[in-house]
């Protein structure tokens, strides 16, 4: 199929490049939906599932987002604590200041 595009003018030139773009993305979502099925097929065949080989959540591992247990507690005011994790509070500092030492702030 040959087009000679120096005989289209400009709103046809655009309407071919679309077309032409959006047959390229039906090409490509063809070809990995062919594909993912070629994966699934030959991790079947060797007997183990998806979730076998690439984990039960995609993606890889994800956190929590839990809390952490403190680890520090302020001598001044116990309700004052810290995990030991990110910018050292300002009461810690304090106290390392004052001659404290972090065992001494200890849990």
């Amino acid at each position: 199929m040959a087009i000679d595009i120096k005989n289209l003018n400009h709103n046809q030139l655009n309407d071919l490049i679309n077309k032409a773009q959006s047959r390229q993305t039906e090409l490509r979502k063809e070809k990995v939906s062919k594909l993912r099925e070629k994966v699934h097929a030959l991790i079947k065949a060797e007997g183990y599932s998806f979730d076998d080989i690439f984990g039960g959540a995609r993606g890889g591992k994800r956190r929590s987002g839990g809390t952490v247990a403190p680890k520090y507690r302020n001598p001044a005011n116990a309700e004052q604590t810290w995990s030991g994790r990110g910018k050292r509070p300002r009461w810690f500092n304090e106290a390392l200041k004052a001659g404290k030492k972090e065992k001494d702030l200890l849990i």
